[in-house]
Order: C-alpha cells, then sequence, then structure tokens
C-alpha cells in the first residue's frame, strides 16, 4: 500500500471516530429529548394511538441493531395464569433486552421516549429489540397484564412504544383488529400498500426511525381490550423493532408487596375520602382477579 493511500485510509478511520465521539458526547446532553409535536400523527383514538415520524436517528437506528445482533434468543410470552414466561407460536420473534443505561445513545433514546410520553424513565422495562424474518409474527394480543405476578412488578402496563428499526418490503405492519381510525388518518395507507393481515383493521407500516405509541389502559386505569393489536407475518425482507413498555408506577418498585390488601400509593388515603373508591373502582378496588391500588383505604379487604 502506497503511503499517500495509506494516509486516506488513516484519515477516513479518523474521521468515522470522530463522529462517533461526537455522536455520544451529544447523547450525553438534554439536547436528543427535544420533541417536535408537528412531527406526530393521531393514528386512532379508541385505542388512543400516534405515529413520530423520524423519532430515532439512523445513527440510534444502527446503533440499537448492532448491541442486540450478537445475543438475540427466541422471543418468549407471558402465561395467563401463572405470569411466567413461555415459549409460543404466538410469538416467533427473536429478541433481547438493552439495559436503560447501556451507554450515552441508549440514554439518550430513554430520555427522548420519556420526554415524548410524559411518562417516568424509571416506569419503563427495559428496551426489548427484536427481529422478525420472513414469516414471523406475534399474534394478537395485549400488553395488560391478565395474571397477578406480572403486576406486581410496576403495576399494569400503561404505554407502549414501539420503534421501527428498518424499513420492511412487504408485511411486518403493527395491526389493530378492533380500533376506531382517527379521521385524520383515514386514508393515509392505501389498503395496496398493506398486507392481507393488515387489512383487518387499523395498521401501522414499519418505516425506519418512526415510531408508535399506543395506550393499554383507558386515564382511570381500566384496561382498553380496543389496544388488542399484532404483528403482521415478514413477506419480503427483515423487521427490526425496539419496544419500550411502559408501567403505572416504577418497574423496580414491587407495588404488591404485603399480600392483596394494602395501598400500593402513598395518596390511597386522601383519594378514599374524597371519594375514588366509589367513582374510580378499577383502579382503587380493583376488578375480579387482579386487585386495586388502594384496597386497604378503601376497606375493600
Amino acid at each position: 500500500m502506497s503511503s499517500r493511500v495509506w494516509c486516506v485510509v488513516m484519515a477516513s478511520a479518523l474521521a468515522l471516530m470522530l463522529q462517533w465521539h461526537e455522536a455520544f458526547s451529544s447523547y450525553a446532553g438534554s439536547a436528543s429529548a427535544i420533541i417536535d409535536p408537528s412531527k406526530v400523527k393521531q393514528v386512532s383514538w379508541k385505542p388512543r394511538a400516534f405515529v413520530y415520524e423520524g423519532f430515532l436517528t439512523e445513527l440510534e437506528c444502527d446503533h440499537l441493531i448492532s448491541i442486540a445482533k450478537s445475543e438475540l434468543k427466541r422471543s418468549a410470552v407471558a402465561d395467563n395464569l401463572s405470569g411466567e414466561s413461555k415459549l409460543s407460536e404466538v410469538r416467533t420473534s427473536s429478541g433481547m433486552f438493552i439495559p436503560k443505561n447501556k451507554d450515552p445513545i441508549v440514554a439518550g433514546v430513554e430520555d427522548k421516549i420519556s420526554s415524548w410520553t410524559l411518562l417516568p424513565k424509571e416506569n419503563g422495562e427495559d428496551i426489548q429489540v427484536l427481529r422478525y424474518e420472513h414469516g414471523q409474527k406475534y399474534d394478537p394480543h395485549y400488553d395488560y397484564f391478565a395474571d397477578k405476578v406480572n403486576i406486581a412488578r410496576g403495576g399494569h402496563r400503561v404505554a407502549t412504544v414501539l420503534m421501527y428499526l428498518t424499513d420492511v418490503t412487504k408485511g411486518g405492519e403493527t395491526v389493530f383488529p378492533n380500533a376506531e381510525e382517527s379521521p385524520r388518518h383515514r386514508g393515509s395507507e392505501t389498503k395496496e400498500d398493506l398486507s392481507e393481515c393488515a387489512q383487518k383493521g387499523i395498521a401501522v407500516k414499519p418505516r425506519r426511525g418512526d415510531a408508535l405509541l399506543f395506550f393499554s389502559l383507558y386515564p382511570n386505569a381500566i384496561p382498553d381490550t380496543m389496544s388488542l393489536h399484532a404483528g403482521c407475518p415478514v413477506i419480503e425482507g427483515e423487521k427490526w423493532s425496539a419496544t419500550k413498555w411502559i408501567h403505572v408506577d416504577s418497574f423496580d418498585k414491587m407495588v404488591a408487596d404485603g399480600g392483596d390488601c394494602n395501598d400500593k400509593q402513598e395518596n390511597c388515603d386522601r383519594w378514599a375520602t374524597l371519594g375514588e373508591c366509589t367513582s374510580n373502582p378499577n383502579y382503587m378496588v380493583g376488578s375480579p382477579g387482579l386487585p386495586g391500588y388502594c384496597m386497604k383505604s378503601c376497606k375493600a379487604c
């Protein structure tokens, strides 16, 4: 190799190193958490669902994929009775979890999610990166739980942020089969653009950098059955996505300590005095099989 070629190679390598250094440094600040409301479009009101166009940068998409590639394992689902994770043909992707403070870029993505959703970072699980290859899918399901085991840590999942890390040639859409379309979203996706699976409801086509936010609970903490959703089979190409599940309380906090008859929020006594036990029973007292958050103050033991 000539000295001239060697200099060019070294200069290119140095430029790349500087680019990554600047990128990592920039994510250490708060600028990465700036949200642009003009890029958010309402998809549905039942359930509440919104798409943020260009939520992630090219660098962020590539970085999440590069972290996950070497650690992918077959995805599991939570058993409705025991709450334990198990393999199922309902979900055929591969995935792994990235710790919240893995590096400055991951921390920056965490900041942006919190800024957009207005929900505390500590309420979220670690980001799960998923890969769907040809034919792989996730059948219709809810993100809120039907067992007591999983709600013990942080309570129910209230919101999901699904970030698309790659474009998909065909298939791979996220579809809400029971949803009611928002007038603002109507006509934004033509049926010809969607797979047969996605035409059975309101669908969001995976586009690199976009993010889908939807809520699994109503504001009064009642599970929203309209939030039923599925990941359609990938027909052409490969789908990479990153999911952030957010709970009603800190994911690091065991809200069911001490059995079912307890208060899981410090304001329970005040809320009970204000009549919330009667006006908001699903949250305060609970529903069949799922304890509420203020059972002691509501004298519901």
